[in-house]
């Protein structure tokens, strides 16, 4: 690989991670089907949030998944994000509920169909919760850089850590193998 593209693939590398952390937002739990709901989060009809981290990351799984309905049982209204965006920000203009919404909304554009899946049992100790997981997905186009053609099924795996308070996530660290999608996408 010559440097030019090597310097491409760094500066794409990062936005693929943001895009990508949507779906590494695969939270505990187990494989769930979800039927999207609205992308809005703001609603009348809450249910109670669940206080319990391994019902959380279930209910993280789905709101990855596209179900957003419970977003704000589970996301604090001071909920930040630390990972890399493709506007090249760091994640700190995502904050709550609606925030994080928007942010997965536009990732699933280019991967409508993006199941997280978890790979292994996540791990809870006292404030903090991990889970390792795989997307899978079908490239529906419109990826900065990649030139794979629309249809094409892609698989990237990640792990999502979580700090919570209150019964609520408030700080959310992504870790996904952009190299994995970028090179499935054909990204230059």
């Amino acid at each position: 690989m010559n440097i030019a593209v090597r310097n491409r693939m760094r500066l794409i590398a990062p936005a693929a991670l943001a895009a990508l952390t949507v779906g590494a937002t695969t939270a505990a739990a187990h494989t769930s089907t979800v039927t999207p709901a609205a992308h809005s989060v703001t609603s009348q009809h809450h249910r109670p949030a669940a206080k319990n981290p391994k019902s959380m990351l279930d209910t993280w799984l789905r709101l990855w998944n596209g179900d957003y309905t419970q977003a704000p049982d589970i996301i604090s209204p001071d909920f930040k994000v630390h990972a890399a965006l493709l506007d090249g920000g760091d994640g700190s203009s995502v904050r709550g509920a609606d925030g994080l919404v928007a942010w997965i909304s536009q990732t699933r554009a280019a991967f409508p169909d993006l199941r997280f899946t978890l790979q292994i049992d996540p791990l809870v100790a006292g404030h903090r919760a991990s889970v390792r997981w795989t997307a899978t997905g079908t490239y529906a186009g419109g990826f900065p850089g990649a030139t794979a053609q629309p249809g094409t099924t892609v698989t990237f795996t990640g792990t999502d850590t979580l700090r919570i308070k209150d019964g609520k996530f408030v700080e959310y660290w992504l870790n996904s193998d952009t190299l994995q999608l970028l090179n499935q996408l054909h990204a230059r």
